[in-house]
């Protein structure tokens, strides 16, 4: 009979160990999961497929182009032209299209473009737009 509680106690334990062992392994994957999803917001921004960048280029040149000039040379707006934003940090510049400024005519875009986009445009800004 204490051979047989023995038993008990011995797969009991054992039983324990292995839902904790599959406990620690889908917490370690949802967590492993969770950090590639971050790693794919941020270090790894998605670029515009070629058919969105078309509609980009468009949208920067016409809507854009109505308060920054058709050549992005500046005129209710400030030039978006290289040498004007060499000053400028990627993630503010992002930052204001995405979410325009407030107090100025300077409208957000976020109902229209994705962040990630929004940083295609800047990083197509900051070497010479596409005609």
């Amino acid at each position: 009979m204490a051979r047989a509680m023995s038993r008990h106690r011995s797969s009991s334990r054992t039983r324990r160990e292995r839902v904790r062992f599959q406990w620690l392994l889908r917490a370690s994957l949802a967590l492993a999961g969770a950090f590639l999803l971050f790693l794919q917001g941020t270090a790894f921004a998605d670029t515009p497929s070629s058919a969105r960048q078309q509609v980009l280029t468009h949208m920067v040149r016409q809507e854009c182009g109505s308060c920054h000039g058709m050549s992005l040379q500046g005129g209710l707006g400030p030039s978006l032209l290289p040498g004007a934003l060499s000053d400028k940090s990627v993630e503010g510049l992002v930052a204001t299209i995405y979410a325009g400024r407030p107090g100025t005519a300077m409208p957000p875009w976020q109902r229209f473009l994705s962040e990630d986009e929004a940083q295609w445009i800047v990083e197509q800004l900051m070497h010479g737009f596409p005609k």
